[in-house]
């Protein structure tokens, strides 16, 4: 966990690549992430081979999907490979999943109702959360049934034991939706979106706190992150036109104000300046995705050096988060004692 700090991950963009994941490693950077599309418009990689990739050519950074669209796998198929993949890698695994929806094709080719991919998400997520706890589990749903059913993650060669985290990776949501925001608040450890702007970002951690409490859900551990676009170079102008030409791409033709709004462009100093909106509205971990076709890696190495020392959390949110994090630690601690104090 971040603490009273923001962090930085960066998109392994355009694929993962092992001498560009291991330049990644040297720098400030404390996780790396992909995503991916069983069938995308172009030769692209599927998330789960490219967090297998990510988790093989790394060792010391955390490693995410950004995003899996869940309802396209069967959770059961998920549950194992992502269980095996943070056992071999002692525990660095995150799972971000989003509901997708804008290629229907692929939910036809899989027969997934599109129109169901909200529902089959969160009962996935449970699915998920089950067999990550161990023991057998039963469980029948409107789209998934298991009866009597136990998940065993791969164990470490030389250990004979899993060294996968106990209950399993973190579920990160990703989206932009007020959905995607009571999923994350009530099913997520994390929220993750993309393409919005400062005043957006807080917006939607209001509104997953609010969802959380009408749920009855403490949130401390709770991961405030947000996957960026953008574009840091020395000369701002090039940046700028890294950023248009990418996300008229990928997204569509913006107007520039839009695009200033949700993708920062520029210098270390102007996008410092940018990203610092985002930190005073709530976010700790930014994930970096570098809007460019070429040079990706500099984009990562200026962010991390030139752009992440200028950023700092407001004064009185660093006061709350320390509070937060010290109750947390107390209350584990008064846990742990009663728990080994009943068992003596």
């Amino acid at each position: 966990m971040p603490g009273d700090r923001v962090i930085f991950g960066a998109a392994a963009l355009p694929e993962p690549d092992r001498d560009w994941l291991a330049a990644v490693e040297r720098l400030p950077i404390d996780s790396v992430w992909q995503g991916g599309h069983i069938l995308p418009r172009h030769p692209t990689g599927e998330a789960i081979t490219r967090l297998a990739l990510m988790t093989a050519w790394t060792e010391r950074v955390r490693v995410g999907s950004a995003i899996l669209v869940l309802p396209l796998y069967h959770p059961v198929i998920i549950a194992k490979q992502v269980a095996d993949l943070d056992s071999r890698s002692g525990g660095r695994i995150s799972l971000g999943v989003g509901v997708g929806g804008e290629f229907p094709h692929e939910f036809e080719a899989v027969g997934v109702p599109v129109n169901q991919r909200g529902a089959r998400t969160n009962e996935a997520m449970t699915v998920l959360r089950a067999l990550w706890r161990g023991g057998p589990v039963t469980h029948h749903g409107a789209h998934f049934t298991l009866d009597d059913v136990e998940l065993l993650p791969a164990a470490e060669p030389g250990l004979g034991a899993s060294r996968m985290r106990a209950g399993g990776p973190p579920l990160l949501v990703s989206g932009r939706r007020e959905a995607a925001m009571r999923r994350a608040a009530r099913l997520g450890d994390g929220w993750l979106p993309y393409l919005v702007s400062p005043d957006a970002y807080a917006r939607s951690l209001e509104t997953v706190r609010a969802e959380a409490a009408a749920a009855g859900r403490d949130l401390d551990g709770f991961e405030w992150m947000l996957y960026l676009y953008c574009s840091v170079r020395a000369d701002g102008d090039r940046a700028r036109a890294d950023v248009r030409n990418f996300l008229g791409r990928a997204y569509g033709d913006k107007p520039d104000a839009m695009l200033d709004r949700i993708a920062p462009a520029g210098t270390p100093a102007e996008v410092a300046a940018r990203i610092q909106h985002y930190v005073d509205a709530g976010a700790r971990h930014i994930v970096i995705s570098p809007a460019a076709h070429q040079d990706t890696l500099e984009v990562v190495r200026l962010a991390a050096e030139e752009v992440l020392p200028r950023l700092t959390i407001p004064a009185p949110a660093r006061e709350a988060e320390r509070a937060s994090a010290a109750t947390a630690t107390a209350t584990a601690t008064a846990t742990a004692t009663a728990t080994a104090t009943a068992t003596s």
